[in-house]
């Protein structure tokens, strides 16, 4: 009999983990061919979120919390859950119930299929426009970056076969992201079409500057394309520099009163001063990402284990 592995980060979702919990049973009971374990990994949530991990695994043996030392983010919750999971296929999925769990059949059933990697896609989500924003810009980093095909939906609803996340837990260092290490793995990928929920109760954990954290992370942790556009950019500046100083030469030949111009000099030491230190940060992230990393900073710190998988 296969098992199935359900990963949950939980962030501030102490009012609908439970009813999340309640529809992941209701659904596998549908699903009686296969077993199943859920993995709740509360990500220091301020609120009382570890408590309700708590209750939940006393109430079901198959349920494990794990507790975060301190925030690490979503993606690294992701990774604890999924190192800790030993489901033939793997599902995560939201912990605020926006992404429907009475819907998981259908992305069992396109892994049955042959698929790899199976994402939940939507007609009509149902965040706020900040969110859809970020949605978008995601898109467009992961098709430009890291190769994504345009018609593929990538969402945080989604279920993969055992050796694409052994493939994924590969990846040690303290920057996972999981559309990435996706991606590098497998393009044998699928979506089938779900249900978005609005969101009943909070609001979404993510702010502007963890979206543009994540975003930095997704382009620096898995391309380098961005050192190539700085090259490219640097080669650009370069030759029209050149090309302006030949213009500007042969001008003053033909027609000797003409004077020297103060302002576009400003303007190109400007441009071009602007464009080295844009092109330092780039390569100052890149060296820093590396230092950490040889430094074996950790994706992420378990303060507690609970449930079945604590022993």
């Amino acid at each position: 009999m296969s098992k199935i592995s359900f990963v949950i980060p939980c962030y501030r979702s102490e009012n609908t983990l439970k009813a999340v919990v309640d529809e992941i049973i209701a659904a596998m009971r549908e699903l009686e061919a296969y077993e199943y374990d859920i993995f709740l990994v509360n990500d220091c949530s301020p609120d009382d979120t570890m408590n309700v991990i708590k209750k939940l695994c006393d109430s079901h043996s198959n349920i494990t919390g794990i507790d975060l030392a301190k925030n690490f983010g979503q993606h690294a919750a992701l990774m604890a859950g999924l190192r800790m999971s030993d489901g033939d296929i793997v599902v995560c999925l939201d912990d605020d119930g926006q992404t429907p769990a009475n819907e998981v059949g259908k992305l069992i059933g396109g892994i049955e299929n042959g698929y790899d990697v199976v994402y939940a896609s939507y007609d009509n989500k149902k965040h706020n426009a900040f969110r859809n924003f970020g949605t978008f810009m995601n898109d467009i980093m992961t098709r430009v970056m890291l190769g994504k095909p345009k018609d593929l939906q990538v969402t945080s609803y989604f279920a993969a076969r055992r050796f694409v996340v052994n493939s994924m837990l590969e990846y040690e260092n303290c920057y996972p992201y999981i559309i990435g290490l996706v991606l590098r793995s497998t393009r044998n990928i699928a979506n089938v079409p779900v249900t978005h929920r609005s969101r009943e109760i909070g609001t979404s954990g993510y702010t502007m500057k963890k979206l543009l954290a994540l975003w930095f992370n997704g382009f620096t942790a898995f391309s380098i394309l961005p050192l190539r556009i700085a090259t490219l950019t640097g080669v650009i500046c370069a030759g029209g520099g050149f090309l302006y100083g030949i213009y500007t030469v042969i001008k003053k030949f033909v027609n000797p009163n003409v004077p020297l111009g103060f302002s576009s000099m400003m303007a190109a030491i400007v441009f071009i001063g602007g464009m080295l230190m844009i092109m330092l940060g780039f390569i100052g992230e890149y060296i820093g990402r590396i230092y950490i990393s040889i430094n074996n900073s950790p994706q992420y710190v378990v303060r507690e284990t609970i449930g079945k998988k604590d022993d």
